[in-house]
């Protein structure tokens, strides 16, 4: 008997063991399917679940230098905005001078995508060189004479440049910045040149004559019709006759030491699209095709 109950005590706390060990393996399967899965749960995981978690890779960022003609200045400056609006990875820098000293800076190895000048000469002597991937005609220009707004002088004809109400005459360094040399061709073909010499100041390009006659520091001064067109300080007193000067031709091309050719293409297009032909004819210009 004694024995009897002495095995049924052993039995029923084995039994008892076995039940708290259930429950407790029951607790961890709980807290496993609720909670942090286990290590090798997650190493079950696919690999794709966590690249799938990242982000796709954004268009590579390019920047675009375009070496320009001062005279473009406010024209491809709403450029700007309207391309890097329409292609957020592409930012533009513009570096605006005279054509005869960025010729110059690409000459030299001067970081350039783009070059946009104000006369074909410049362009030419690059291709000469074999430093234009591709170039051609983009857009024309006139040439005038202008005085200051509230400027009381007259100024009707070239050979009026030559009267005592005219102190100081401003132009563009004629060696280096076209806008210069179709000056000189002016003054020369009207037998002026020579006579006006000691009333002349040199200006490093276009805006800097525009920004002499604003200030009254000269009493005319020979800059592009669209420079004219950009201030209000000035007026134009007379459209120089274009059989006097060469034609005002500005080219456009992609520079062949570029390192963003697709991106540098892909602008150069750009410039030639109806969207941009429309902003160059709102500040002055005229596409070179034009007759």
């Amino acid at each position: 008997m004694c024995k009897m109950m002495k095995f049924s005590a052993i039995w029923i706390v084995c039994l008892a063991v076995v039940l708290g060990l259930s429950a407790c393996g029951g607790a961890n399967d709980v807290s496993s399917s609720n909670g942090s899965p286990s290590a090798s749960s997650a190493a079950s995981l696919p690999a794709s679940s966590s690249a799938a978690a990242q982000a796709a890779p954004s268009a590579e960022e390019t920047e675009l230098t375009v070496s320009a003609a001062a005279s473009l200045t406010d024209a491809l400056g709403e450029l700007k905005a309207l391309y890097e609006t329409a292609h957020p990875e592409v930012t533009l820098s513009f570096n605006f001078g005279a054509s005869g000293a960025l010729q110059q800076q690409i000459e030299q190895g001067a970081p350039a995508d783009l070059f946009l000048s104000a006369a074909t000469k410049n362009m030419q002597a690059l291709v000469d060189k074999g430093l234009m991937q591709e170039q051609r005609d983009l857009l024309k220009n006139e040439l005038v004479v202008i005085v200051p707004s509230d400027g009381a002088a007259p100024v009707a004809k070239l050979e009026d440049l030559s009267g005592d109400a005219i102190k100081k005459i401003a132009v563009c360094i004629p060696e280096s910045v076209p806008a210069g040399g179709y000056a000189k061709d002016a003054l020369t073909a009207a037998g002026l040149w020579d006579s006006l010499q000691a009333k002349l100041v040199q200006g490093k390009d276009v805006r800097q004559v525009l920004q002499y006659v604003e200030t009254a520091n000269a009493d005319a001064g020979f800059v592009y019709k669209t420079d004219a067109l950009s201030s209000d300080k000035v007026k134009v007193a007379l459209a120089v006759d274009p059989s006097q000067y060469k034609p005002i031709v500005y080219p456009v091309g992609v520079v062949k030491a570029t390192k963003h050719a697709d991106a540098a293409e892909r602008f150069y297009e750009y410039l030639q699209t109806p969207e941009a032909a429309a902003v160059f004819v709102k500040y002055g210009f005229s596409a070179a095709a034009a007759g």
